[in-house]
């Protein structure tokens, strides 16, 4: 052997050990995690048990034991019992070694459920040493991102692969030892250098040398502070708070987080492979198998809870099928959330995106036809399209599905059509479907007519465990309360809304006049077609299908007093679904007042809508009744809407809130929300922590004047308006 197969040898060894140092990277920052970790859930634990009483330990014996004694000698909770220890137990009178063991063991029992079941919860208010440890040892992982954890697969399974093979192969290394080896030797390093090279070929083809790099380098660079880590924290927590449950190993309820499927299909959907190569985020545990879920029953319903990510588990889908060989896809959804799922796929995917909407949609749809990729339309654009011919779409997306639940409605009709003649279809509907059992029965229909005719009327009456058993092959839904446990009690989505031709009119008139504020209402100025307006009612329709609560804030009166039109119907104060309206708050209401009105909308049973003036409401209430914030639009000064949100993102509030931000394309939102982002992170981080700013926000944000008469004159030049006269801020 000559220095051909040395210098394989070589090269084989600096990737070995390239792989490893990745796998070990990694495993030390997982490490620093749960080294963090530790105390704080260990604190967490301590408190738990020393809020319970330890008349508990009754109910865990079944009432077995006699505690009057314990209680009396000042042992007080399940904590004090197990920090007394058996020889002072003993030392209680009448308590003798039995009762001791029986004690203990019923302590133990408890402690061991609340280290199971606690969570750790990170206040990014009120940061102190050993959270910002955690946070700062989660920041290497959050920022590493979903390339590091598939470089760390790659790695351990090449590392696999090469260790055998660098073993056998260690003779061709040096001449002399090749000289000194057997003949058996030498022959199972021929070959080992064969198979050597063949491995490190493919390994280069895949530049995995690179990607090792560039793992190790991002899985040992950490945060440049303290600050810069919470700051991230406060953008990405759904990030942190996943891999924080990840690592910790205390991931929701199996059974919850599967939507209780029986065991055979859950067992199937389990061990269906779920390809990850052209998809750039990390999905929690339900979402994969959400994903599985669509995968291996072909044809499904998605009903998840709001908030739990159906989108991003529709893209994960995509991405397999795509990494599969499928090159054609097709999402239907609402106008109103076009522009989101574009973002949302290139955002979350490598796949190419093309949206089928306005007059250029059938020359979008035959370059689709042509290149495929990722369709995005509308129902009713959907029904100027031709149906595709068997196999020719990998997969049917239909978002807001319960939209189409009447089989006589045109758009119902061409949905019908599609998926009949897609071998694969996901409806996604966050609407709760199990106590409408005919409109639910057209949506099955449409996916599996077998299951839809036998499901009877009885099934829902019968309980959801009853009615889910039905729909099991078809249909999966969780809950938040099931499976958000660890994550944080706040998530943000900006709802990008494309103007419609009566908004797009109203927003030049307010740019020719040079009238900011004019501009940044426009997309209320003509509620008949207002996108805003349609899809803040979805919204709030949906918190309502759920039985949420959502507050409403505007700036202006007259944007509330325009939701308020659209919301209200007969009876004057209440939504046909029996969805109470509180208000609109504003500053001209006198503050007791307001103080009714948010106890009323508080105390209100059921859904209700609560709009507020968000100067108003922002401050000195507090609303944490709603779990849905919906912003008109966006604020010149962050801490305002952060102020606002707060009011219902606080201490009391028992579920996750969502905030939803209504942003038109194209003009003064997207202008003004790509301003306020150019001040940096750590910034907009302190200025929200800080006293004065939460004294006196108008400190530290940019001029409004300034900001105004900047945007107008861009706006003014983009659209080729002659301005009527000079821009104004009022």
């Amino acid at each position: 052997m000559g220095r051909g197969e040395r210098e394989a040898v070589a090269r084989g060894t600096r990737l070995y050990e390239a792989a490893r140092n990745v796998v070990a990277d990694h495993d030390g920052a997982v490490a620093a995690v749960r080294a963090a970790l530790t105390p704080i859930h260990d604190a967490a634990v301590r408190r738990e048990l020393d809020a319970i009483p330890v008349t508990r330990l009754q109910d865990v014996t079944e009432g077995r034991l006699r505690l009057g004694g314990v209680e009396q000698s000042g042992l007080r909770t399940v904590g004090d019992v197990l920090d007394a220890g058996p020889y002072r137990l003993r030392q209680i009178p009448g308590v003798g070694q039995r009762t001791v063991d029986q004690m203990l063991a019923a302590a133990r029992r408890l402690s061991d459920a609340v280290h199971e079941t606690v969570a750790v919860h990170l206040d990014v208010d009120r940061p102190d040493p050993g959270t910002t440890a955690l946070v700062r040892a989660l920041h290497v992982l959050v920022e590493a991102g979903p390339e590091a954890r598939r470089a760390v697969d790659r790695a351990a399974a090449l590392a696999e692969r090469l260790c055998p093979l660098q073993a056998a192969a260690g003779p061709a290394a040096g001449r002399f030892r090749m000289l000194l080896a057997g003949r058996e030797k030498k022959a199972r390093a021929r070959a080992a250098v064969t198979e050597l090279r063949s491995l490190l070929d493919e390994a280069e083809r895949a530049e995995l040398p690179g990607l090792f790099a560039q793992a190790s380098v991002d899985l040992l660079r950490g945060p440049s502070s303290d600050l810069a880590a919470w700051a991230d924290f406060e953008l990405r927590s759904a990030d942190y708070y996943g891999l924080l449950a990840e690592i910790s190993g205390r991931a929701p309820d199996t059974a919850a987080a599967e939507g209780f499927l029986p065991d055979e299909i859950a067992e199937r959907v389990r061990t269906q492979h779920l390809d990850d190569t052209h998809r750039r985020v990390s999905l929690r545990g339900y979402q994969a198998f959400g994903a599985r879920f669509a995968l291996a029953q072909r044809k499904v319903v998605l009903g998840d809870e709001m908030g739990l990510g159906k989108t991003i588990q529709a893209i994960a889908v995509l991405a397999h099928l795509a990494a599969e060989g499928q090159s054609h896809f097709m999402v239907v959804c609402p106008a109103s959330v076009l522009v989101n799922w574009t973002r949302e796929v290139e955002a979350r995917s490598a796949l190419r995106v093309l949206l089928l909407h306005g007059p250029d949609r059938h020359d979008a749809f035959a370059d689709w036809k042509g290149r495929g990729g990722v369709a995005v339309t509308t129902f009713d654009a959907l029904r100027g399209f031709p149906a595709p011919g068997g196999g020719e779409v990998g997969l049917f997306v239909v978002d807001e599905a319960h939209t189409v639940k009447n089989p006589k409605a045109k758009r119902s009709q061409a949905v019908a059509r599609w998926a009949e003649y897609c071998e694969r279809a996901l409806f996604m509907t966050g609407t709760p479907m199990e106590n409408r059992v005919a409109e639910f029965r057209n949506l099955v229909g449409m996916l599996d007519d077998g299951i839809a005719k036998a499901l009877a009327d009885g099934d829902a009456l019968a309980g959801s465990v009853a009615f889910r058993k039905a729909v099991a092959p078809v249909y999966l839904r969780r809950n938040q309360q099931d499976v958000l446990t660890e994550l944080p009690s706040l998530q943000r989505t900006d709802e990008w809304e494309e103007l419609s031709a009566s908004d797009e009119e109203a927003y030049r008139e307010a740019v020719r006049s040079g009238n900011f504020m004019a501009m940044r209402r426009a997309g209320y100025a003509r509620p008949e077609g207002s996108a805003k307006l349609e899809r803040l009612r979805e919204i709030v329709e949906e918190a309502a299908e759920n039985g949420q609560k959502t507050v409403v804030f505007s700036y202006f009166k007259d944007v509330l007093q325009v939701v308020r039109d659209a919301l209200a119907e007969a009876p004057p104060d209440a939504l046909a679904d029996g969805t109470a309206v509180f208000g609109p708050l504003t500053g001209a209401v006198p503050a007791a007042r307001r103080q009714r009105t948010v106890d009323d909308y508080a105390a209100a049973p059921g859904p209700a809508v609560l709009l507020a003036q968000i100067q108003a409401a922002g401050v000195g209430l507090n609303l944490q009744a709603a779990s849905v914030v919906v912003i008109c639009e966006p604020q010149l000064k962050p801490t305002v809407e952060h102020q606002a949100v707060a009011r219902a993102h606080r201490m009391g509030q028992v579920r996750p809130v969502r905030v939803h931000r209504l942003l038109a394309t194209g003009g003064v939102d997207e202008r003004l929300v790509r301003m306020l982002e150019r001040k940096t992170r750590l910034f907009d981080a302190y200025a929200r922590r800080s006293a004065v700013a939460e004294a006196t926000p108008d400190a530290v944000d940019v001029s409004d004047a300034d900001l105004a008469r900047r945007i107008v004159e861009e706006e003014q030049a983009r659209l080729g308006v002659p301005a009527a006269w000079a821009a104004t801020a009022e």
